[in-house]
């Protein structure tokens, strides 16, 4: 018998089904963030990356400097990740000749990208790109209390909206547009509620336009605080929570954007009992917002197991949100990506029903023994039969494949 026949028959001890784990995880796209392949710097003509609390830190070389090379980086990425995934972008990734301010950008301007899309056969999601522009300078852009530059950056939002809807358009499914904003004040503000009537009025007017959720799916984005923000957050997590409510609109959770002791992954079953849709920016906080490459480690694995138990993976985007330059970026993508499917794969092979039924018996010692035991169960050899079975590498020889290709983009 091979390793994964065996491995096989020890889950199937405790009635797991094998077979069907590997489907549903194979099922689950998940949305690659192209900003870790650059450091989030963007392929804007004269824009630096400022404001936000947004840094990338460490000088790894191979970072990507065109969008050809962003996309060839994304390419062998995905073939070293099992299954069918999505690409996240940010309107700062821009590949035309001009050089348009945020308020002007075009579908034109992202073809090439839906082009790209097509022979890759993946699915795009979209992000406004509210940082990193000399009207984002005081950390205020649809809360600052001058109208001017308010406009300018509700004009950038309804023109991401117009954008991500051509995707989806295009694509034949539905194009996530993530509104994240670093709206805020480094010290003790006097009115909080003045910015944020200011950001729900500039929210309102982005999302007056409707388009088809076959099409679009609006989101917005909470944040605890940021560098520069540390006195209050306009777009706080209850800010968010009730516009999305409110409005009917789909709210993002990023695990780096929380308090430290907050427990993110016992928010989903809460959420998703009053949201329709849910999308996730998976990242890995170190010290808060870090956006560390994502572990298999217990907030990933708790969160995964969340998503499963509670039955809300048809409901809930997933998708990354880290960027670390000390590394090799490619590498990164890999290990994050296959991380998270690892860790979705583990919450499909736990017994379930046999959990369930002792917990509704109150048996809570039976309960901790069988989570305990199940805990040595070979999960690798699933994995391993998992990854073979779309044609891709693990363990020494994925080491490899990850070095050499590093080796190829080390002189850029």
């Amino acid at each position: 018998m091979s390793d994964f026949e065996i491995a096989k028959a020890q889950f199937e001890d405790w009635s797991v089904d094998v077979e069907q784990a590997i489907r549903e995880v194979s099922k689950i796209p998940i949305s690659v963030h192209c900003w870790q392949g650059d450091d989030v710097a963007g392929f804007e003509v004269s824009k630096g990356l400022s404001g936000g609390g947004i840094q990338a830190t460490g000088n790894y070389p191979g970072r990507a400097r065109t969008p050809d090379e962003l996309r060839s980086d994304l390419e062998f990425s995905y073939s070293n990740i099992p299954g069918n995934h999505r690409l996240n972008l940010h309107a700062m990734y821009l590949d035309c000749d001009t050089n348009p301010d945020r308020d002007e950008i075009e579908f034109s301007h992202f073809h090439s990208w839906a082009d790209w899309a097509k022979t890759q056969k993946i699915g795009i999601d979209f992000n406004p790109t509210f940082f990193a522009h000399e009207k984002a300078d005081d950390n205020l852009t649809l809360s600052h209390p001058d109208s001017g530059i308010r406009e300018f950056w509700i004009e950038h939002g309804k023109r991401t909206r117009e954008i991500a809807a051509e995707f989806g358009r295009q694509q034949g499914n539905p194009c996530y547009n993530n509104i994240w904003v670093p709206d805020g004040y480094k010290d003790n503000p006097i009115s909080r509620i003045i910015a944020r009537k200011r950001l729900r009025e500039s929210l309102d007017t982005i999302l007056e336009q409707k388009f088809e959720q076959t099409e679009l799916l609006d989101s917005v984005e909470s944040k605890l605080f940021g560098i520069g923000v540390e006195a209050c957050t306009i777009g706080s997590h209850e800010f968010y929570l009730g516009y999305a409510l409110e409005n009917d609109i789909v709210l993002c959770i990023d695990t780096g954007h929380f308090h430290p002791s907050e427990n993110v992954s016992d928010k989903l079953s809460s959420l998703a009992l009053s949201l329709n849709n849910l999308l996730l920016h998976v990242s890995r906080p170190m010290r808060w917002d870090s956006d560390h490459v994502i572990l298999q480690d217990d907030n990933i694995l708790a969160m995964a197991h969340e998503l499963v138990v509670s039955n809300i993976l048809d409901k809930t985007a997933i998708g990354l949100d880290f960027f670390d330059a000390t590394i090799s970026r490619t590498a990164a993508w890999v290990i994050g990506t296959r991380n998270m499917q690892k860790s979705l794969l583990r919450a499909f092979l736990t017994p379930l029903n046999v959990l369930n039924e002792v917990e509704e018996a109150l048996d809570f010692s039976k309960r901790l023994m069988i989570t305990e035991e199940i805990k040595d169960l070979p999960f690798g050899s699933i994995w391993n039969e998992f990854c073979r079975r779309n044609n891709v590498p693990t363990g020494q020889r994925l080491i490899s494949v990850l070095d050499q290709y590093q080796v190829s983009v080390s002189d850029r």
